[in-house]
Formats: structure tokens, C-alpha cells, sequence
């Protein structure tokens, strides 16, 4: 039994090696962190930018796979540093930072990725679309957010539809 364990922790963890190559593999060729830099006018912060971003991976990860292991809420209450009702309000706080900060990422990542194609300008000239292009990426991200909040106000991820 603890060798089937065994086998199975080395397979996720080479499985999360591959996919964690492969999401910086596309940081990396989308050139996200150093256009980030370049905006902000702070180049001489990039490794900074590249570690946290790293960091952020990594601190995701725990939280996601060891979310029962780490009940760092319970603990707080349970030692009285601060009572349940406002733990669940900086957690809801915290879970907006993170929601609008993980989509403006996950924005930025999307486009670089559209741009790095260029295929909203190929596919802006071959339906010969001239006017309007920026109106009709923002009815896209418009959309996309509704749809989102609908996603998230109906609860479809409990029940997948």
C-alpha cells in the first residue's frame, strides 16, 4: 500500500513539473513580466516581478492542495485573534484582491497571447472591419464578465451546468 503511495506522489509531482514548465514557458515567450515593466517605467524591478510571480505559483499551490491542511481561518477564530464574523469578512476581502487581481492577469495574459497571433488584426481585415474594433473588444471583455458573474451568481460550478 505505501509503495502505491509513493508511486503516485512522484507521478503528481513530476506532472505538476511538467505543468508548471509549461505555464512559465508561456510567460516566458509571451514577454508578460518584462511589458509589465516596460508600462510601469520600472525595468529595474523585473526580477522582483519574475519571483513573485513564481511565488505567487507556488503560494496557489499550497492553498489549493493543502487547503485542509493549512486551516488557517479556523486556527485564527479558534485562538480568539479575531471572532468569526469579521474573519469571513476580510476573507471575502481578500478572496475580491485576489478575484480582481487574478483576472486582470489572466486579461493581460490573453491578449499578449492574442497579440503575440496577431489575430484580431487578421481577423479584422479579413471580414473587413475597419470602425470599431476597440468598441467590439470591449463588448467582448464585457460579455465575458457577465457571463462570469452569471457562472458565479448561479453556483453552475457546484453542479457543472
Amino acid at each position: 500500500m505505501l509503495i502505491r503511495y509513493l508511486i503516485l506522489a512522484l507521478f503528481g509531482i513530476c506532472a505538476g513539473f511538467f505543468v508548471a514548465g509549461g505555464v512559465f514557458t508561456v510567460l516566458i515567450s509571451v514577454g508578460l513580466v518584462p511589458r509589465f515593466a516596460g508600462k510601469s517605467h520600472t525595468a529595474d524591478k523585473i526580477f522582483l516581478y519574475e519571483e513573485m510571480v513564481v511565488f505567487g505559483v507556488l503560494l496557489g499551490i499550497l492553498f489549493s492542495i493543502f487547503h485542509e491542511a493549512l486551516p488557517i481561518g479556523s486556527w485564527i477564530v479558534k485562538h480568539g485573534i479575531i471572532n468569526a464574523h469579521t474573519w469571513k469578512l476580510i476573507g471575502n476581502v481578500i478572496l475580491c484582491f485576489y478575484g480582481f487581481f487574478a483576472g486582470v492577469f489572466e486579461g493581460c495574459l490573453a491578449l499578449a497571447i492574442a497579440e503575440m497571433l496577431d489575430s484580431i488584426p487578421i481577423f479584422a481585415r479579413r471580414i473587413s472591419f475597419r470602425k470599431g474594433l476597440g468598441i467590439a473588444i470591449l463588448v467582448v471583455a464585457v460579455g465575458k464578465l457577465a457571463g462570469s458573474l452569471l457562472y458565479f451568481a448561479n453556483q453552475v460550478y457546484l453542479f457543472g451546468g
